[in-house]
């Protein structure tokens, strides 16, 4: 029987969780993507509490003038940017990357490399 792709990605992730955890020193930046915007949040799974998050339907994301904006690399790098920042003011620098059972490009990669630029570890 064959899996839909919303399944493939289900036990992508599952497998992924089985090996990424995160911990109060080195938080899990998890990823979602929608069709149509892109989710991060840095959650300390020992605690399960999340720290910080950042997406774009945030109110500081500049790009809600164009509904097509938020689905772009630039709005993910964006993203990337504010959840990195908020993360860094909240003193952690270190994290273990979640990628949410997606491919690591386009999107996914943008995010991760604009929480690189500013500052993250990873």
């Amino acid at each position: 029987m064959k899996l839909s792709r919303k399944e493939q990605a289900r036990k992508r992730h599952g497998r992924i969780r089985n090996r990424v955890t995160g911990s109060t020193t080195r938080p899990r930046l998890a990823v979602y993507r929608s069709n149509r915007h892109i989710y991060a949040q840095v959650i300390d799974d020992v605690n399960q509490r999340t720290l910080v998050a950042a997406s774009t339907l945030d109110a500081d994301f500049k790009g809600s003038e164009d509904p097509d904006a938020a689905s772009t690399q630039e709005a993910a790098r964006v993203v990337g940017r504010l959840v990195a920042e908020r993360a860094m003011a909240g003193g952690i620098t270190q994290v273990v990357f979640d990628r949410g059972g997606k491919p690591y490009h386009g999107r996914v990669a943008a995010l991760a490399e604009g929480a690189r630029e500013a500052g993250l570890t990873f």
